[in-house]
């Protein structure tokens, strides 16, 4: 008899909303960057090339683990988590740590960047994972979620000591919903939650810039050319592009009008060139890329597998739902770029890289 975990081929639906976005995001990339690569570096092509780079290598990094069983994780779910931490703090070091627009969130190679937080985002996954799975019953006290929550707390301190709020409420978020599909009661996840929420709140009233930005999302209009600056520019691209956009390359707001224009505020010169069709477009390959994955969750051939391709999906649909949220006004300003389309190396190649793990289990989910 046939097993009904037979290897098969990876899951398609997924794949072609991955490759879909990563195009996307490639030539939005040139679009948005063109002007600000011209002037920063009197080199037009400048952060396409690196994009391009960078998205061949994810693609090689990605099937590579698509073909590389997903169980040997296990192994190195410790490693991988240590190795993160100990990148996550040599950032905060002196002479180590690169700064850029007041955050130190990369260590400097010479010709490339490195930022561990999008390492220990992917560390992490694996190591809840691991853990949840080698005792799926013991997640209704919180005693029994306590390691997997302070290790998540450690992690999300040092990253908002860069800082980076928008990535630690990400990171933070994913962990919960891995605890929630490994069974956690909801009592004890609305605790968490509480606490959470406390945290967050607590991050913005003591950090006098985070609290400009919440006023700012409250009314813009107070500090047009301060703290609602980037929320009113992003509007007006949105705005300007209509049903049908301005057409592809035609934006108005990335000649140094839209601050971040290639990286955390690209889906503002997507809605501005390629109107409502194309931000409705990503909206839905995201949606497409979610319910593969939790459907891989559902059918996946061991509860480690199904806790890491929740935790995959959770932590790039979160991210995708945040940086939306906060390009369309309906969030707080911070700093996350959108998976597969924003300008960034370390964060293209390790969520493409989890991808590709997330694919290796489709292979082998349940017919």
């Amino acid at each position: 008899m046939r097993s009904r975990f037979a290897a098969k081929p990876p899951d398609f639906a997924l794949f072609l909303s991955v490759t879909v976005l990563l195009g996307i995001g490639v030539v939005m990339v040139f679009s948005a960057s063109q002007y600000a690569a011209l002037v920063r570096y009197n080199d037009t092509f400048y952060f396409f090339k690196r994009q391009l780079l960078y998205a061949v290598f994810g693609l090689v990094g990605m099937f590579c683990l698509l073909n590389y069983d997903y169980r040997n994780f296990r192994r190195w779910a410790f490693t991988l988590l240590v190795v993160s931490f100990l990148l996550l703090g040599l950032v905060l070091l002196p002479g180590v740590g690169y700064s850029s627009h007041g955050a130190k969130r990369w260590i400097d190679l010479g010709p490339v960047t490195v930022q561990p937080s999008e390492i220990i985002k992917f560390g992490i996954v694996v190591f809840t994972a691991y853990g949840l799975s080698r005792g799926r019953s013991a997640v209704k006290r919180l005693k029994e979620v306590f390691p997997y929550l302070g290790i998540t707390g450690l992690a999300a301190a040092l990253i908002l000591l860069q800082p980076d709020l928008g990535t630690a409420m990400a990171l933070t978020g994913t962990v919960v919903a891995m605890l929630f599909c490994a069974g956690a009661s909801m009592r004890l996840l609305t605790c968490v939650g509480i606490g959470g929420i406390a945290a967050v709140a607590a991050a913005i009233y003591y950090e006098p810039y985070r609290m400009q930005r919440f006023l700012a999302f409250l009314d813009p209009w107070k500090d047009p050319q301060g703290s609602g600056f980037h929320i009113i520019q992003s509007l007006y691209a949105i705005g300007s592009g209509g049903f049908f956009g301005m057409g592809l390359g035609q934006g108005k707001q990335k000649f140094l009008y839209l601050p971040e224009q290639h990286t955390d505020f690209i889906f503002a010169v997507i809605g501005e060139e390629l109107g409502f069709i194309g931000a409705a477009l990503v909206i839905i390959l995201f949606l497409v890329f979610i319910w593969r994955g939790l459907r891989i969750a559902l059918y996946a051939p061991d509860s480690f597998a199904s806790l890491l391709a929740a935790g995959i999906t959770a932590g790039i649909g979160f991210q995708a739902f945040v940086n939306i949220g906060v390009v369309t006004g309906s969030l707080p300003i911070t700093g996350i770029p959108l998976p597969f389309i924003s300008y960034g190396g370390t964060s293209l190649l390790f969520t493409l890289a989890a991808v590709g793990v997330l694919l290796n289990i489709s292979k082998q989910t349940a017919r």
